[in-house]
């Protein structure tokens, strides 16, 4: 079993700032692609930011210059630095991993269960 635990959601005021984590945890053999997604009440989900597994990332267009998303492997981890906070950014956040278990044929994408974030004065 892998599971992916994410944290740093919460209510903060517009202007501030937040970081989120993202924990893998089980069997993980590698790590490839990590991201963070959102999701409003109503709307589609969104690609906030993405990592490959060799640093490079892409960013919504909403987003870019405001959040830097890292990774610490030896952790099996993702982060989300998010500044500037608006009250569009409000949403819940969700982490997903390409993961392989056991060898590198046994691949799959994994989802967090989503943390809050609420920007509101």
């Amino acid at each position: 079993q892998v599971q992916l635990v994410a944290s740093g959601g919460d209510l903060v005021q517009p202007g501030g700032s937040l970081r989120l984590s993202c924990a893998a945890s089980g069997t993980i053999f590698s790590t490839s692609t990590m991201g963070w997604h959102r999701q409003d009440p109503g709307k589609e989900r969104e690609m906030v930011a993405v990592i490959n597994s060799n640093g490079h990332t892409n960013y919504a267009d909403s987003v870019k210059g405001r959040f830097t998303i890292s990774r610490d492997n030896a952790k099996k981890t993702v982060y989300l630095q998010m500044n500037s906070l608006k009250p569009e950014d409000t949403a819940v956040y969700y982490c997903n991993m390409g993961i392989a278990r056991f060898d590198i044929y046994d691949y799959g994408n994994y989802w967090g269960k989503g943390t809050q974030v609420t920007v509101s004065s």
